[in-house]
């Protein structure tokens, strides 16, 4: 089946919903809305980000996903082939002006204090994560992790990673009744994912590192703890007789 230029197997298929940043259930006005803005940014005539390749890939999967029987078909093609985690743009409205603004900040502070708690020792969010995590361009973001930092809920690190602050973690824990979307998202399943991102990056920088694991290393030094008492055990027995001296 044809969707681009050229007929492509289900392995070779281009993921359009990954292309435009947005949920394989994106509604029809938020694939508009998305795709306006990417276009916008890559259109040749754009003197500082246009990109001629890439505005053509973002017209083509635009012109699939706006067209229902399209759209369809690609899906039924793309089913099973591609996985894809379902952001939580799929069920909040993170593209209206106002209140989209506001959701995107609470969603933030949510992913980032879900790390914070499970992953103390490596709290920090990549800007890539949090677009996994809300499902839209991270150009949407500017304006919300501007307005975070001045508020001194969040800090950004020069790699771009994010973490929340003493003073974020209390906005999150005092507001969490008075704000039933905060409380959702934290709440969500989807965020504990973070969990297991924060433990597997403390993994990867002991290995970089080459530092032990350090269940590994709790676990020998309990079995040495064990053999240091039976050593004891042994001395005192030998002392009063209870073994045979050779």
């Amino acid at each position: 089946m044809e969707f681009a230029s050229g007929n492509h197997c289900a392995t070779e298929l281009p993921d359009y919903y990954e292309l435009l940043q947005i949920s394989p259930s994106a509604a029809p006005d938020t694939i508009h809305r998305i795709y306006r803005f990417l276009a916008a940014r890559f259109h040749p005539d754009n003197p500082d980000t246009g990109d001629l390749d890439k505005f053509h890939q973002v017209k083509t999967a635009y012109d699939v996903l706006s067209n229902p029987e399209r759209r369809a078909a690609y899906d039924g093609v793309r089913g099973g082939e591609m996985k894809a985690s379902t952001p939580l743009s799929s069920t909040i409205d993170f593209m209206d002006d106002i209140e989209g603004e506001m959701n995107r900040r609470l969603a933030l502070l949510a992913v980032l204090y879900t790390r914070r708690r499970t992953s103390p020792h490596a709290p920090e969010v990549s800007l890539t994560e949090v677009e996994t995590y809300l499902g839209f361009p991270r150009d949407y973001l500017d304006f919300t992790t501007w307005y975070l930092s001045k508020k001194g809920y969040i800090t950004r690190a020069d790699n771009a990673d994010f973490t929340l602050t003493v003073a974020g973690v209390d906005y999150v824990e005092s507001q969490r009744a008075n704000l039933p979307i905060l409380n959702r998202l934290l709440t969500s399943g989807h965020l504990r994912a973070s969990a297991f991102n924060g433990e597997r990056r403390v993994k990867q920088r002991d290995r970089r590192m080459n530092l032990p694991d350090e269940r590994v290393d709790k676990t020998e030094r309990r079995v040495n703890k064990r053999d240091r008492r039976r050593s004891q055990t042994d001395a005192r027995n030998v002392r009063y007789g209870a073994h045979e001296v050779q």
